[in-house]
């Protein structure tokens, strides 16, 4: 299977690597016979909300952005997903149909895997199925902080939690480029975009981040952790 790198800074070496440490040689075979490779351009359409599931994808590179589609045509944006994440995993067993929409935010790669043949790996490999139920248990966490985060926290907090989600779980890096306009870091921390830029703007002048455009600095991740931990 040819994998065909871009210019991506959320690209690993090898983007077939987390099932290569886990499924035997004849489950890989299995697994690249019934998948297929699509590349995206930002803004692309990965899956979309309540059309049937056959597949499950995975990301080989970039960055894609889950959204779910409310009444009276608001979306909202539910998270980031990089590379070695399942899209619609929940689908496999849970529904049929994907519950939310996946858009790349940047050129991206998705492997894109026969739910059937999914199933029958992960009945026949129990590292593999607890890997997955790992993945799942931790998604309904961060799912359970994000509500609470929205549901309780001041605005300081939610874009401490913003900046920090970036910063620890997307990048890995305390300087990072935002890859979603203002508009949808407003809608991930629950305020207008107004109210986002203007708290982006008072972090700046009290010297916590440092922002050039897009990029930010964490000048002092203690103040951070502290708003986003008081709330």
């Amino acid at each position: 299977m040819e994998i065909q790198h871009t210019n991506s800074d959320t690209i690993i070496d090898n983007p077939l690597l987390f099932f290569e440490q886990i499924l035997s040689a004849d489950e890989m075979s299995l697994l690249i016979s019934s998948s297929n490779r699509v590349d995206y351009t930002r803004k692309d359409i990965i899956i979309k909300q309540n059309t049937r599931v056959s597949h499950i994808p995975f990301i080989l590179s970039g960055l894609v952005k889950v959204t779910r589609e409310m009444r009276k045509g608001k979306t909202i944006i539910l998270r980031i997903e990089k590379p070695q994440t399942f899209l619609g995993l929940t689908s496999v067993y849970g529904s049929e149909t994907y519950e939310y929409s996946a858009v790349a935010i940047e050129p991206s790669s998705i492997l894109f895997i026969d739910s059937q043949a999914l199933k029958k790996i992960i009945e026949g490999n129990g590292v593999f199925a607890f890997e997955l139920i790992q993945r799942l248990s931790q998604r309904s966490l961060f799912n359970t902080s994000r509500l609470t985060s929205l549901l309780y926290k001041q605005l300081p907090g939610r874009v401490a939690d913003i900046i920090l989600y970036f910063s620890e779980d997307i990048f890995e890096s305390q300087t990072f480029h935002f890859p979603l306009t203002r508009q949808e870091l407003a809608e991930l921390a629950g305020t207008t975009k107004e109210s986002f830029i203007r708290t982006l703007s008072e972090f700046k002048n009290d010297r916590i981040i440092e922002m050039e455009k897009n990029q930010l600095t964490i000048s002092s991740m203690n103040i951070i952790k502290t708003l986003s931990r008081l709330g």
